[in-house]
């Protein structure tokens, strides 16, 4: 059988979800099923004087309603699950109904459970709440000034936490030839999946279990939290998270509304049904991004990078989320050298409490953030001393022989070709002929820029030893069985929980390859507690480097079984066997063999197995990798702006990524146009916006703008294979390089083109009306 791995292999499962035959959570649908609502708070900052729901008790078709109250000592305080070390973290309790103060326009109040979602909505307007209006702080900056009002009494100044890594003194930059100076915002975006959150909870009080069908990455992340939030034994909860319509971070956290639906259930004796609509997703999912960034480079005149230090004000919402203080801390800091090589680095963040829906990670999760910065100001600090910002890059990437790489901040890099993919990509926008063409285009008063970011990221979320030690409270492993059934096909199961991304075809090209089972033999269970170990999720671009290899040792562990068998079938030593595309021979005889069908049905059969061997064929694999794993790239892209709207139009994107070897590059080249096109999103179009009030003015899709697909040329896409040195398969992550490559690509090439008009940066997003004023304030100083 020909090999699998590498190979364009179309999604398995796209039939299923495409013909509407996938199961969502909002499609379950069981007997006796009530439906919830939840009631939010319109108040960014309020106290609760009080609560009558008398009247929504009382009105038809309504079974139940609670309040903070009610809950009080039955359902536990939502926790947070990164602890970032020597941070002073202030862990403020997060009620998952307030019952005395809201903090942010969205927080839920009451939970009403009525025999139909429309009694329960219309039951919501019967409910009275008298609130007390409180001083609001939206700003983070603002936020932590004296006397700003404080969302959080045990949090002064609404500082949670203060977290520095590395060392870049004052007398570098002091002493330095050219220093760069610049602040940027990272705006607040909003993560909007088809699919919104939902969740189906039904409790058997016969057995004390419960079961949520609910929308998430990682089931047993949310299996473990929501045990301790309810009081319910672990081994009693059971998460179903199958098919998943999306999530780019929104669906790791563990939210109030999914323990609410889950007490409703055990209360009530019923299944209980909730979905978001649109609006309470812009309200109440978490947001990403949201940063206040002041850099500083430090360098030399011939074009070397010294130096770079941040600060960084992240904006963590009225309450810290389950990841979220890890993102503007461990997965924006320690990447901030990128792929330089920087002699010194500093990182200095503050996590800020304001009365905002809070934050947490979005496609990149702190990469893109330390990303942008960077690229950006490597082409001020290019145009600084006047240099091609190509050339600046090129000088200071690290070279291929210089892995593993250790960064200023401590990261080891594993592998890396920097070089060579940064060539690749020139060569195919053919940099050099179309500088010399820009100049042309100038004259003739076109406005065409170029853009170029070459990064590389942390992914592959892995090592649990490191895990612990930069505070996440969980282990980062993953597990996997793989089940050889007596008539040969396979079911193999993963801990790590994809939804959207294709692992239930590239999992199989794995196995395939492994085995010689043909990939339409091998089925992939993934989203269910019930029937799989352990597993810690999908995030991080980690499903891949630490779910893909626990499959594959689980694979080997199967091979390992087999060969045993194989060998006493064939009497012949275990040594002397070898196995090739499905089939077991004895080295130098091609006359003597049997396939792996063969073997299988033997180890069930177990008539004949070796002294010592047990019935059944299966292995299984606890996976912990030894390091985390570093794609890297580079990305080019050339706009043009009309000069009298300020529209931006791409003309050309290019991308040149390394995800080591790469198992499937259709699935793959996906994955990098979805990144892009999320990226640039964050670069020309979306932006979340609250009033001095708290309110989210950016709350629906006529306010908030998203890419659409007549936006965008066709990418241009390629992949350069540096194998990941520490893990059998040699793989990196894909999922979110587009992401972090694509917003500073963008904005670079924008900034470029409008050069002739002395701009030096804007704020992001880059909307028409934001650059037509840039370029008329250029104007009148010229």
């Amino acid at each position: 059988m020909a090999t699998v791995f590498g190979t364009k292999v179309k999604r398995r499962e796209d039939p299923r979800l495409i013909t509407g035959n996938g199961t969502y959570s909002d499609d379950v649908a069981l007997p006796g099923m009530l439906y919830a609502m939840i009631l939010r708070s319109p108040y960014a900052h309020a106290n609760i004087r009080s609560i009558d729901v008398a009247k929504a008790r009382n009105a038809a078709g309504v079974v139940a309603v609670y309040t903070g109250k009610d809950i009080l000592g039955k359902v536990g305080a939502i926790p947070t699950a990164w602890l970032p070390p020597n941070s002073d973290i202030k862990t403020t309790v997060h009620p998952a109904l307030a019952h005395d103060v809201v903090r942010y326009v969205g927080d839920g109040v009451a939970l009403v459970v009525a025999e139909s979602r429309y009694a329960a909505r219309d039951a919501l307007d019967l409910i009275e709440v008298d609130y007390e209006p409180l001083d609001v702080v939206v700003d983070q900056r603002a936020a932590m000034q004296e006397g700003a009002p404080l969302v959080h009494g045990d949090a002064p100044n609404n500082i949670a936490f203060h977290w520095k890594a590395g060392d870049a003194p004052d007398v570098l930059f002091a002493e330095a030839e050219v220093v760069v100076r610049h602040e940027f915002r990272q705006q607040r975006l909003i993560p909007n999946p088809m699919e919104t959150r939902a969740t189906t909870a039904s409790y058997n009080a016969g057995t004390g279990e419960l079961t949520l069908h609910l929308t998430s990455q990682n089931p047993h992340i949310h299996r473990f939290l929501l045990s301790l939030i309810l009081g319910i034994p672990e081994h009693k909860l059971r998460i179903v998270s199958v098919d998943v319509g999306g999530g780019f971070g929104a669906k790791i956290a563990c939210y109030p509304d999914e323990a609410l639906v889950g007490f409703a259930s055990m209360e009530l004796g019923r299944p209980v049904k909730w979905m978001e609509d649109r609006r309470e997703h812009f309200l109440a999912t978490t947001h990403g991004r949201d940063m206040i960034l002041d850099v500083e480079l430090a360098g030399k005149r011939d074009g070397t990078m010294t130096a770079i230090r941040v600060k960084n004000i992240a904006n963590m919402g009225a309450y810290l989320s389950t990841a979220g203080p890890g993102v503007p801390t461990i997965l924006f800091g320690l990447i901030v050298p990128g792929a330089y090589q920087f002699a010194h680095a500093e990182v200095d963040v503050y996590g800020v409490f304001t009365n905002t829906t809070p934050t947490d990670a979005y496609r990149g999760a702190g990469r893109p953030e330390a990303t942008y910065v960077l690229e950006r100001m490597v082409d001020l600090f290019a145009n600084e001393i006047g240099k091609d910002p190509v050339e600046v890059r090129r000088k200071n990437l690290i070279r291929a022989d210089q892995f593993p790489y250790t960064t200023p901040l401590g990261l080891e890099y594993d592998s890396g070709q920097y070089h060579l993919a940064l060539e690749r990509a020139l060569e195919m926008l053919s940099y050099q002929e179309l500088r010399q063409q820009q100049e042309q285009w100038r004259k003739e008063g076109r406005l065409i820029g170029i853009g170029c970011t070459t990064y590389v990221e942390i992914c592959g979320l892995g090592p649990s030893q490191v895990a612990g030690a930069v505070g996440f409270q969980g282990g980062l492993w993953e597990s996997s069985t793989v089940r050889v059934h007596p008539t040969g096909k396979i079911t193999a199961f993963t801990g790590a929980s994809p939804h959207g991304q294709g692992e239930e075809t590239t999992f199989a090209q794995i196995v395939s390859d492994r085995l010689g089972v043909p990939v339409e033999d091998i089925e992939i269970v993934h989203g269910d507690t019930a029937r799989i170990a352990m597993g810690w999720g999908t995030y991080g671009s980690r499903t891949t480097p630490v779910g893909g290899n626990a499959l594959a040792v689980a694979t080997d562990r199967v091979i390992e079984k087999a060969n045993k068998i194989a060998a006493h079938m064939l009497e012949a030593a275990e040594e002397d066997v070898t196995f090739s595309a499905g089939k077991f021979s004895i080295k130098g005889s091609t006359e003597r063999s049997v396939t792996f069908q063969e073997v299988t049905l033997q180890a069930y059969l177990a008539w004949n197995l070796p002294k010592g061997v047990e019935p059944g064929l299966e292995g299984h694999a606890f996976y912990d990798p030894v390091n985390f794993v570093y794609p890297f790239g580079t990305h080019l892209c050339v706009v043009e702006i009309d000069p009298d709207t300020g529209e931006v139009s791409l003309l050309r994107y290019i991308a040149v990524d390394d995800c080591g070897r790469v198992i499937n590059p259709l699935i793959a080249e996906g994955q990098v146009h979805g990144g892009i096109v999320q990226g640039i999103g964050q670069a020309l179009y979306e932006g979340a916006v609250y009033d001095e009030e708290g309110q989210l003015l950016t709350g629906t899709f006529m306010d908030y703008a998203m890419p659409k697909a007549r936006f965008f040329p066709e990418m241009e896409t390629a992949f350069t294979e540096t194998p990941a040195p520490q893990n059998p398969l040699g793989v990196k992550g894909i999922g979110e390089t587009g992401t972090i490559a694509s917003t500073p690509t963008v904005v670079n090439a924008v900034i470029d083109a409008l050069k002739p008009f002395h701009v030096r940066d804007l704020n992001m997003p880059l909307t028409p009306e934001r650059v037509w004023r840039a370029m008329n304030e250029g104007r009148s100083q010229a």
